[in-house]
């Protein structure tokens, strides 16, 4: 079986909350070791997200453990559904109870927004994607989060992508952007972050297809959509535009 890419976040959390050491099961004695079965109930409605790791939880702290999902990863859970179902000891159960809720809680919170916004600029051409603003240490699993709900994958990290914003345009001033954006390593996506009409033409003048227009109020949006076909328009009438013929020589009189 393929070693999950999540299973460190996994082992921190579980260290974090000193699973290992729960002092109150503790008291319980025998009955600590009795095998149960405990049930992961949804309270409400939402997109659930998180299922695989529930097993990864308890697997780390008995892998006797046995967890059966009864539901699918992105599916709508109405509330009173039972999502899955844990067999161990009753230690074992208790002990990485708010560990798991805590992962499956904030995944399926994710994935539920995401899939909320999907449905509403759905028909619209509009695809929705995550940032870099996430808990740390949790990126992998809040991406995944995103994807469940029916968002797409992003820039990942600082290697993944240029993405130009205010800090580099303030770095740069006056200087060639076609010239800095060039020096970028050959394949990667290049998206820039325009935030005045001054700054979108320079973006186009580099070449630059993929524009953010961020933090920007919505009437702010045709105006770049225009300026960006105008200039599209432009280099098209250029490209095709009919050759002269070339000029030809008379036959000089005999």
């Amino acid at each position: 079986m393929a070693e999950s890419p999540h299973r460190d976040a996994v082992r921190r959390a579980l260290e974090e909350d000193r699973a290992a050491d729960d002092v109150t099961t503790g008291l319980l004695g025998a009955s600590a070791r009795r095998p149960t079965c405990a049930q992961f109930v949804a309270e409400g409605r939402f997109v659930v997200a998180g299922l695989p790791i529930i097993a990864l939880v308890y697997g780390e702290l008995d892998r006797e453990t046995r967890v059966e999902a009864l539901c699918t990863e992105g599916d709508w859970a109405a509330p009173g559904a039972v999502l899955a179902r844990a067999r161990a000891s009753a230690a074992t159960l208790l002990s990485g109870e708010r560990v798991a809720l805590n992962f499956l809680q904030r995944l399926s919170g994710i994935a539920t927004l995401t899939r909320r916004v999907v449905e509403a600029v759905a028909g619209t051409g509009a695809r929705v994607t995550h940032t870099r603003k996430t808990t740390p240490g949790l990126r992998d699993l809040e991406t995944y989060a995103v994807t469940v709900g029916g968002g797409v994958e992003n820039r990942r990290s600082l290697s993944a992508a240029v993405l130009w914003k205010d800090n580099h345009w303030a770095l740069l001033g006056s200087g060639d952007l076609a010239r800095a954006l060039g020096a970028a390593p050959s394949g990667l996506p290049v998206v820039v972050e325009v935030e005045d009409d001054a700054q979108l033409e320079r973006a186009l003048a580099a070449g630059v297809r993929h524009l953010l227009v961020d933090n920007q109020p919505r009437s702010a949006w045709p105006r770049g959509c225009d300026a960006r076909d105008r200039r599209s328009q432009s280099k098209r009438r250029v490209a095709s535009r009919p050759r002269p013929p070339a000029p030809t020589r008379k036959p000089e009189p005999g």
